[in-house]
């Protein structure tokens, strides 16, 4: 796309036009000249008046050199070819440990989790990963009879009988455990929502949301205070218990838990004090079940605006000092903070513009807030949404703006915003566990609709061959320089508006160094590949293997390889297969064997906008 002067786009045969009939100055033809800010046209009139140019402007060549140079200058940043990006990857320079932040996922709909292509998603996240997965999910607790939908499950764990008397079943909670456990993975249980038997309000109970309907009518029975705050916590006390005797102590020991989900918005219809109050019997009840047992919260929404860092401050000095409405001491259990974190997508001129700024600030403000208390300074963090919007159901046939999600615009984000996470951690000395990305599979939808998922119908979407990457990282972060990247500050306060954001996520393990590099806008258009060249100094091998991988529009891409099918909604057998196989991590080219001479390797490739890289050395 050119640059627009004075919100005009000049054309580009009117400034040949101009340069063959040119008698002398040209910037006084252009609109917008003089004014301030015209670097361009101030550019240019610095060149023309050069030696060079007074002895030949006069010529129809010079005349067509100064055309040519005009155009090259009055192409804007997203359509320029860059000069070459140089990245740096010191691996004797220490950032912190890469922790596996990126191992945590979540979703609305639990009774996905042991449906078919629920179990094969579960499954690739599981051996992609070389640390447990830990899965958060919602409507645990939810009354119903199991049946999935968008934004809806239930297992019907808590009914009373005629005379009031609870009656526990686990029957579907354990289905859904047990597929989590039988893979190695993790729950990161949340304690909601409420059943319809202790609902205050539990009419209408079951919600029939669609992707055309309003958000807030989601909000139904489920989503109030409890009628009987003691019922609740012995249906919680219960719940651990039994989590003990069928999975073992230790097991449920490494487990986290939380209350309810996103309490400062529509899911929670009581007051901020009556969700301290649940809070506080829910964690007694949890501990009194198993002392050992891990449990944190609040997991509110981003918190960009005032009320939600109200929210959360309110929370954290309720759980450091204030009065306990189960015990009557001071303070609850709060062995982890969470809060969530969104972008904000929107559509601009026809095309997806990506909200980092919003996603990244709202990381940055929590963090803020947790490490303004000292007593939390060791307490770990998990971010419980993490994401580029608020609604993974929300199919882009209905919200445009949510067109990112199929292709590699996903991936490139998700690379850059988990790699400045990172980044936002480390200044304010927090410790960060976990970021769930809110991310699953919507069963028995259409083939690539557009749901913020990892998968459809069983294929994997570009995305999660981020995390494919990510798994091969670990040991220690180490320090990176880059002439493509931009600031963290300016990306977290601007987004990625102009030159795009081309940088480096680098670690260091014993024997291997990995470097996930990415070439990242905000706005969805073609532009031209950055060249980048990747310097790894501090390598203890005279001889290393390079595995390139690559996620872009022909590799790791099964959303590109079903549009050159024709977009079938009925694949075939052998499309099928195709598809996923497409949607596997694939390398850029066969692996390689490089000299690294004093310790250094120069790798040198073309990166497209939206691509993402893993350049894995071993020796």
């Amino acid at each position: 796309m050119r640059r627009t002067l004075s919100k005009k786009l000049f054309p580009v045969s009117a400034l040949f036009s101009v340069a063959l009939s040119w008698p002398g100055d040209l910037t006084p033809h252009l609109p917008g000249a003089g004014a301030p800010g015209y670097s361009r046209g101030e550019k240019l009139r610095g060149l023309y008046k050069e030696s060079l140019f007074v002895n030949l402007y006069t010529t129809r060549w010079a005349k067509i050199i100064i055309f040519s140079l005009l155009v090259a200058l009055l192409i804007g940043p997203a359509n320029s070819q860059p000069g070459r990006v140089s990245i740096r990857v010191d691996t004797t320079k220490n950032k912190g440990p890469m922790k596996p932040i990126w191992s945590f996922f979540g979703y609305d709909e639990p009774n996905y989790t042991y449906m078919k292509d629920g179990k094969k998603l579960l499954s690739e996240l599981a051996a992609l990963s070389p640390v447990p997965v830990y899965l958060r999910t919602h409507n645990l607790l939810t009354s119903g009879d199991g049946t999935a939908a968008l934004k809806w499950g239930s297992t019907n764990a808590y009914t009373e009988d005629a005379a009031g008397r609870p009656r526990y079943d686990w029957t579907i909670i354990d289905r859904i455990f047990d597929t989590y456990i039988e893979r190695g993975m993790k729950p990161l249980v949340e304690i909601g929502f409420m059943p319809e038997a202790l609902s205050i309000k539990p009419q209408p109970y079951r919600h029939d949301w669609g992707i055309d309907k309003p958000y807030n009518t989601i909000f139904t029975g489920w989503a109030y205070p409890p009628r009987d705050y003691g019922k609740w916590a012995e249906l919680v006390y219960q719940w651990v218990r039994h989590s003990v005797e069928r999975y073992g102590r230790a097991e449920v020991e490494s487990w986290y838990w939380e209350l309810w989900n996103e309490p400062d918005i529509g899911y929670w219809q009581g007051t901020p004090e009556e969700y301290f109050k649940l809070y506080d019997f829910t964690s007694t009840a949890v501990k009194r079940a198993l002392p050992a047992a891990r449990i944190g919260g609040p997991h509110v929404t981003g918190p960009l605006g005032a009320r939600t860092q109200q929210f959360l401050r309110d929370f954290l000095e309720h759980c450091l000092r204030g009065k306990n409405y189960a015990t009557g001491r001071t303070g609850a259990p709060l062995d982890y903070v969470g809060f969530h974190a969104k972008g904000a997508p929107r559509v601009v001129e026809g095309r997806v513009r990506m909200g980092i700024s919003n996603h990244l600030r709202a990381i940055s403000n929590g963090f803020q807030i947790v490490a303004s208390y000292p007593e939390l300074r060791n307490t770990p963090i998990i971010i419980g949404e993490s994401d580029p919007e608020g609604c993974a159901a929300c199919s882009a046939r209905m919200h445009p703006q949510n067109a990112y999600r199929n292709g590699a615009m996903y991936s490139s984000y998700t690379a850059a915003q988990i790699a400045r996470t990172y980044e936002l951690a480390d200044p304010n000395g927090v410790n960060l566990l976990g970021s769930v990305t809110w991310a699953f599979e919507f069963e028995d939808q259409p083939y690539f609709d557009g749901f913020r998922d990892l998968a459809t119908n069983g294929i994997d979407k570009p995305v999660l061959n981020v995390f494919r990457m990510l798994g091969l990282m670990g040991g220690e972060r180490v320090a990176v320089e880059s002439t493509g990247a931009l600031s963290l500050e300016a990306i977290r306060d601007a987004g990625v508006r102009g030159a795009p954001d081309v940088n480096a996520l680098a670690s260091r393990q014993d024997g291997a160094v990995s470097v996930l590099v990415w070439n990242y806008h905000d706005d969805d258009l073609p532009a031209p590949p950055s060249d980048v060249e990747v310097v790894v100094d501090g390598l203890t091998a005279r001889r290393i293997l390079l595995h390139h991988y690559r996620i872009d529009a022909e590799h790791s891409n099964s959303y590109e390889a079903w549009k050159k099918m024709g977009s079938p909604q009925q694949p075939s057998v052998e499309q099928y297969r195709q598809l996923e196989k497409a949607g596997q991590l694939q390398l850029l080219s066969s692996p390689e064997w490089l000299g690294a001479a004093d310790g250094r390797a120069t790798l040198r490739f073309s990166l497209p906008r939206q691509g993402v890289s893993l350049l894995r050395l071993t020796w």
